[in-house]
């Protein structure tokens, strides 16, 4: 059975996010990414929000997209802190983007898992609350 994640980012981040799929594709995971869903609404609305909360229960991992933009997002924070209720934390990871030296503001990341890169651009998996991490060549928590 393939794998799943639901990706808590910003759609100023689109960029990233398809690059993000395609990685996670070559190591047999599908990214859900809700802009590419055509059965979302066009607006924001109720519905909206229950999609979002039924695919993050229905996916096995909780990503989030670490960027200024995201951390600025109304939808981002509300989406972390429903996947916090819902998810093991070991189902959970925060991945770090250029501007990974700082939390934006939102040190509450600093609680779960993060995959992060190297000076060298080697992955790197960091454990909550750690700035210490170990390289890998995929994601490990898939």
């Amino acid at each position: 059975m393939q794998k799943t994640a639901f990706l808590c980012h910003s759609h100023r981040d689109e960029k990233l996010a398809e690059g993000l799929q395609a990685l996670l594709a070559e190591q047999g995971v599908e990214l859900y990414i809700d802009w590419k869903d055509a059965s979302m609404p066009p607006e924001p609305n109720r519905e909206t929000a229950s999609r979002i909360q039924h695919r993050i229960k229905t996916c096995d991992w909780f990503l989030l997209l670490a960027t200024a933009n995201s951390m600025g997002s109304r939808w981002c924070p509300w989406e972390l802190g429903y996947a916090d209720g819902q998810k093991q934390p070991d189902r959970i990871a925060i991945v770090q983007t250029s501007d990974s030296t700082t939390t934006h503001g939102n040190e509450y990341m600093q609680l779960y898992r993060r995959v992060d890169t190297s000076s060298g651009g080697e992955l790197l998996w960091v454990p909550a609350g750690s700035n210490q991490g170990q390289f890998v060549r995929t994601v490990p928590f898939l």
